[in-house]
């Protein structure tokens, strides 16, 4: 190899190293872009999360904050990732609770109660327990967890997870076009003025 190509490599394999010096915005672009279902004007955010993921439960009161201060042309919405049987089960959860309205009322607590009480979601005895307490009959939960509907959005969010090539959690994309990494975020806050970023670039290129 030349000394004029190795300079090339050599800068080449630090670009990203010298832009995260930099403070530059750390992200990949999607190809293919991915359709999104925010209505027309609407820019789509998304989380791909799972209930077991700790820092997906350490970054929930922060990205509650930031959803309440979203612009009118922005809209957050929730994928629940998917890699295998285990993080599936854990969708079909998510998906259970949007089934039968009661996302919004026990979304969080759940994580509670998987991170701060140590609720094995696969134990069933112990999931009945905590519906029950949380006002979800048992047995409605299960029939619906096994539904149609449900089993065909989890499926739909495993399909998800590859289109947007997701490797971890959590990770945000904008518009379908955009992806940003945890560790690409490099903190909660750092993920979010990531995703801010894109939501700027993408309004401005309307």
């Amino acid at each position: 190899m030349d000394l004029q190509r190795r300079s090339l490599v050599i800068a080449l394999a630090l670009a990203p190293l010298a832009a995260r010096a930099q403070g530059k915005p750390q992200y990949n672009e999607l190809n293919p872009p991915q359709p999104v279902e925010a209505p027309a004007g609407k820019i789509e955010v998304v989380e791909f999360f799972w209930y077991g993921c700790p820092h997906c439960y350490s970054l929930e009161p922060v990205l509650e904050a930031w959803e309440k201060k979203l612009p009118a042309d922005v809209q957050l919405r929730l994928i629940p990732a998917v890699f295998n049987d285990r993080w599936g089960y854990d969708a079909a959860i998510y998906y259970t609770f949007d089934a039968l309205g009661v996302l919004a009322r026990v979304h969080s607590a759940f994580f509670d109660a998987i991170h701060r009480d140590h609720l094995r979601t696969d134990n069933p005895a112990a999931l009945n327990e905590w519906l029950q307490n949380h006002g979800i009959d048992p047995k409605k939960f299960s029939e619906t967890f096994k539904s149609f509907g449900v089993q065909s959005k989890t499926r739909r969010a495993a399909q998800q997870t590859l289109a947007y090539k997701i490797d971890g959690t959590p990770a945000m994309a904008v518009q379908g076009r955009f992806t940003v990494s945890a560790e690409q975020g490099r903190t909660h806050e750092g993920l979010l003025q990531t995703v801010d970023y894109l939501v700027q670039l993408v309004r401005s290129q309307k």
